[in-house]
């Protein structure tokens, strides 16, 4: 039986809860001193349109609750290095241990082997794991509108633009999506991007077409994320046309025995794999 997300969120407060008590928040806030400058997660997604190519957020994560162990042979930083030589512009890391098989170190492991910018995908609660965050290598933090209230996302969004990190602001619903909206760009352009979850969060059934649905309420298509469900050059292809040109993949590549080529695959227009599949058809080429 899948897990709810109300009982992860709960086990979560009694994480962080510990975490505080074992490093305060000055010893974060020293570490944050010690790290240098994020990247920029920001630009390398949110750049001049190619009406050709998307840009891909890659995740790295050995399981979830909704399917399990997804990969075996998990090497998170082999992993990653796949990912950018198949031409990801940003890594996704998951960061949750109990529900995902993450860890926070996995971070700092990635950014050292790879030169993308990294997103710590977790579920944020508390402002301390901003400064974890930041402190475990992290150039962007997830924020789900599910999960806060507006008084605390406008918070975190303020202490992550002052720490230098870009904010991605995760929606499922059309109310999420109303009730954040307004605030993304808050403080400050330039450091926030929206992600629609195609995964029904009752259901956990995906739907690329739900990120196409939600569009006509949303004012600047350049920072929205399409996020689970894409497994094919088609799925993009399909957001293209309506505007999206930023994924996030995660599963689909690593049930791939190879998920370098496999990217590479999927970032390839479709019209140049049909041609590519013509050619080797074709006895006189």
């Amino acid at each position: 039986m899948t897990i709810g997300l109300e009982t992860i969120i709960a086990r979560k407060r009694v994480e962080v809860a510990k975490a505080m008590s074992q490093t305060p928040l000055e010893t974060l806030k020293q570490r944050v001193n010690e790290v240098g400058r994020p990247r920029n997660f920001f630009k390398a997604l949110v750049r001049e349109r190619n009406t050709e190519t998307s840009r891909i957020i890659a995740e790295v994560k050995k399981s979830s609750p909704s399917a399990g162990l997804i990969r075996e042979d998990f090497d998170p930083v082999a992993i990653a290095q796949q990912y950018q030589r198949g031409g990801a512009a940003a890594i996704s890391c998951l960061t949750d241990e109990r529900h995902f098989g993450g860890h926070l170190g996995y971070i700092q492991q990635i950014r050292t082997a790879v030169d993308l910018p990294v997103l710590r995908k977790d579920f944020i609660v508390d402002e301390y794991q901003i400064w974890q965050s930041r402190a475990a290598g992290a150039d962007a933090v997830l924020l789900i509108a599910e999960v806060l209230t507006e008084g605390a996302m406008l918070d975190m969004l303020i202490l992550a633009r002052e720490l230098g990190m870009t904010t991605l602001v995760e929606v499922h619903d059309v109310e999420n999506l109303l009730k954040v909206k307004r605030h993304i760009g808050f403080p400050h352009s330039g450091y926030s991007l929206l992600g629609i979850n195609n995964r029904d969060l009752k259901t956990m059934t995906t739907d690329v077409s739900h990120t196409l649905r939600m569009l006509d309420m949303v004012d600047d298509t350049r920072i929205v994320v399409s996020e689970s469900g894409i497994r094919s050059a088609e799925d993009l292809a399909k957001l293209r046309r309506q505007g999206v040109y930023i994924a996030l993949v995660g599963e689909h590549l690593l049930r791939q025995s190879d998920p370098e080529q496999s990217l590479r695959a999927m970032l390839t227009p479709t019209h140049l794999q049909h041609k590519d599949a013509d050619d080797n058809n074709n006895p006189m080429k």
